[in-house]
């Protein structure tokens, strides 16, 4: 050491604390590295993310190759620290030379060769990954013999406590709870229109088609046993492209009707009978009322269907559900509308915090325009929920509090809740006379 001049050894000792430090980077950058963003740079074609992606896939080697490197150089640097406090100090004070030596070199792996380098490789994971991993891979090929030797006493030790190493990096798969966190950590990168139609689309596994369709309450249908004057009035005022048709009572279904067949008969032939309407119905589609959303829509491609019925356990038909229901339900409302679709409107909030609704509101949609947390687990309208949680078909006037906001029931009619007050949260502390959920 005598020999080697001053400069020379702090030099070296320079150069190993950074080697020291580009190995402490690149592996802190390579396990914090995107992998699902590698595999696209390297379905590209990039050059660093196929080797990043190389090394990846032998973790047990590629930490094998880093730590046999630092465990090297971190030696390496103290014995130069030793020899460096040696010459400042001299041999006479050994002891002191060699605690002042151990502390410096300490002090500076620490800092210069372990935490800022692995912030930094924290920091930047992917970007430093992609340069470092083209270094990495010729030297794990230089260092094979070394990474086989070490590798052999680690799996000597691992074995008997059950635990068995892997070269290939095993397969991440992701749950839908965790892909829509990925989606929506990833707001900055993908449109909101296109997030929101993600979203939904994991929301569509959750819900089953009686959340989505129209109640029958409120389905246009045609009635065969009403005299044919009503149903070509019925007919030429209706809204729909297709009708459900049923004879007597909802219940006795004979067929779905295409209203412009029907119409281009009627034109054709200047008169219509209930014989002409029932040659043109098709069959009619039943969906048990608990059918998922996504069967549906799978359902509705392979039969080339686009309308089905709702009917419960009972054989009671109690909605229907359309294609463009679905459809609706994973990119928003279309911009056209029949007359009935124009009460979607008036799912906002006015000037005074309030909105009005019917009682058949679904609860779903309330909570999608208002921004709401209304219980979706049991009653799927409003006039459902107040009258679950009331127990009684309440007198006018009444309110409570549900899901941080105020309902007053403003009509009651036919044993059901018609109408009735939303009162935005904010507004909630100038009400007076809350009945408390």
């Amino acid at each position: 050491m005598e020999s080697i001049p001053l400069w020379a050894l702090v030099l070296a000792l320079v150069f190993l604390i950074l080697c020291s430090a580009f190995f402490a980077m690149a592996e802190t950058a390579l396990m914090a590295a995107n992998k699902y963003r590698l595999r696209h740079l390297a379905r590209r074609g990039h050059r660093g993310a196929v080797t990043t992606l190389w090394l990846l896939e032998r973790t047990d080697k590629l930490l094998s190759l880093v730590l046999i490197a630092n465990t090297l150089i971190n030696a390496m640097a103290t014995a130069l620290v030793t020899a460096i406090a040696i010459i400042f100090f001299g041999q006479e004070e050994s002891v002191i030379t060699i605690a002042i030596a151990t502390a410096s070199v300490a002090f500076l792996l620490i800092v210069f060769a372990e935490i800022a380098p692995k912030v930094i490789g924290a920091t930047y994971p992917e970007r430093i990954a992609l340069g470092t991993s083209l270094v990495l891979r010729p030297l794990m090929k230089l260092a094979k013999p070394a990474i086989w030797f070490v590798n052999l006493f680690v799996s000597s030790i691992l074995r008997p406590l059950g635990i068995r190493a892997h070269s290939g990096a095993q397969q991440q798969r992701l749950s839908a709870e965790e892909l829509r966190t990925v989606v929506l950590e990833g707001g900055n990168f993908i449109p909101q229109k296109h997030q929101s139609i993600l979203l939904n689309l994991f929301d569509l596994e959750k819900i089953s088609v009686e959340d989505i369709m129209t109640p029958r309450s409120q389905v246009e249908a045609l009635n065969l046993a009403l005299p044919i004057a009503d149903i070509m009035a019925e007919l030429t005022t209706s809204s729909h492209r297709k009708l459900l048709v049923y004879e007597g009572e909802i219940n006795k279904v004979v067929g779905i009707l295409t209203v412009r067949k029907a119409v281009r008969l009627l034109n054709e032939a200047g008169e219509l009978t209930v014989g002409h309407v029932r040659a043109l119905l098709s069959p009619p589609c039943f969906i048990p009322q608990d059918t998922d959303v996504l069967a549906q829509l799978q359902y509705f491609q392979e039969q080339k269907e686009r309308l089905g019925i709702i009917v419960d356990e009972y054989g009671e038909v109690q909605g229907l559900v359309t294609l463009e229901d679905i459809i609706e339900e994973m990119i928003g409302d279309f911009t056209t509308s029949t007359p009935d679709e124009v009460r979607a409107d008036a799912l906002a909030w006015n000037a005074s915090g309030e909105c009005l609704l019917e009682g058949s509101t679904p609860l779903r949609d309330i909570n999608k325009k208002l921004g709401l947390d209304l219980p979706l687990d049991g009653p799927k309208t409003l006039n459902g929920l107040l009258l679950e949680q009331l127990q009684e078909i309440p007198e006018c006037p009444i309110a409570l509090k549900l899901g941080g906001v105020v309902i007053e029931v403003v009509q009651v009619q036919n044993q059901s809740i018609k109408v009735v007050k939303l009162l935005r949260p904010v507004v909630i502390k100038r009400w007076n006379h809350v009945i408390p959920a």
